[in-house]
């Protein structure tokens, strides 16, 4: 695989893995709070991908903002942090101007030949909060959506907004026993909440903390074979 950086003065600067040959399928993954598109990069080579699947990984960097719970220090984020609590430190404004910004993303994979239905939406913690609340609102169905280690945010507009395309999207979520960020009460009750706007979703849980894992990856490359299968 080729590895590059992606930069456009209208978009989210990414960095990229490319496949060997011509790209047919995309996986849009965003990092957690204050880390950056290099964050999963390594993970690439552990999932298994044939590269007769032709994906191109795109690992967006989150804008630099001042984070509230952190002192106000700047640092990568896709929204404003006020509380502890999770259930109630969403910044909307914040929350839907990434969203927003994601989207411009995957446009930009529709400008480059791939189409949306062949186009994975996927985030970790805040990534993966941003990764649900879009995927779920956009209004091209896509190939599918991961979250991992992560929560719902702007759930109450989730019901009046809930894309009819992506309904039955298949959703991949995975949390980890231990973590003590993201406490695994909070993955569950999103999962639930899915489940009761009638949304499926494969449900996988690990002994770790705030992190992923061996076991993880490897169910991870499984899941992605199956939603972007190979020619």
């Amino acid at each position: 695989m080729l590895f590059c950086f992606a930069m456009n003065d209208e978009l989210l600067q990414c960095v990229e893995v490319q496949p060997p040959g011509q790209a047919r399928s995309a996986v849009i993954w965003l990092h957690g709070l204050g880390a950056d598109g290099h964050d999963f990069e390594p993970v690439v080579p552990y999932l298994s991908i044939p590269e007769s699947a032709g994906v191109r990984f795109v690992f967006p960097n989150a804008p630099q903002i001042p984070v509230s719970i952190n002192l106000g220090m700047v640092m990568p984020a896709w929204y404003d942090i006020t509380e502890a609590d999770l259930r109630k430190r969403h910044d909307e404004t914040g929350v839907r101007r990434s969203a927003k910004q994601v989207a411009a993303l995957i446009r930009r994979e529709n400008k480059r030949g791939i189409p949306t239905g062949r186009i994975v939406l996927a985030g970790f913690s805040q990534g993966g909060a941003i990764a649900l609340h879009l995927g779920l609102r956009y209004g091209e169905k896509l190939a599918g959506i991961m979250a991992l280690s992560t929560y719902l945010v702007c759930e109450d507009s989730l019901p009046q907004e809930l894309s009819d395309a992506n309904r039955d999207t298949p959703l991949f979520q995975a949390h980890g026993i231990q973590d003590p960020m993201v406490p695994m009460d909070r993955g569950e009750a999103a999962r639930n909440r899915l489940n009761e706007l009638g949304i499926e979703v494969l449900w996988q849980s690990y002994p770790m903390m705030h992190e992923v894992c061996p076991g993880e990856l490897e169910d991870i490359g499984n899941w992605l074979n199956r939603v972007l299968p190979a020619d």
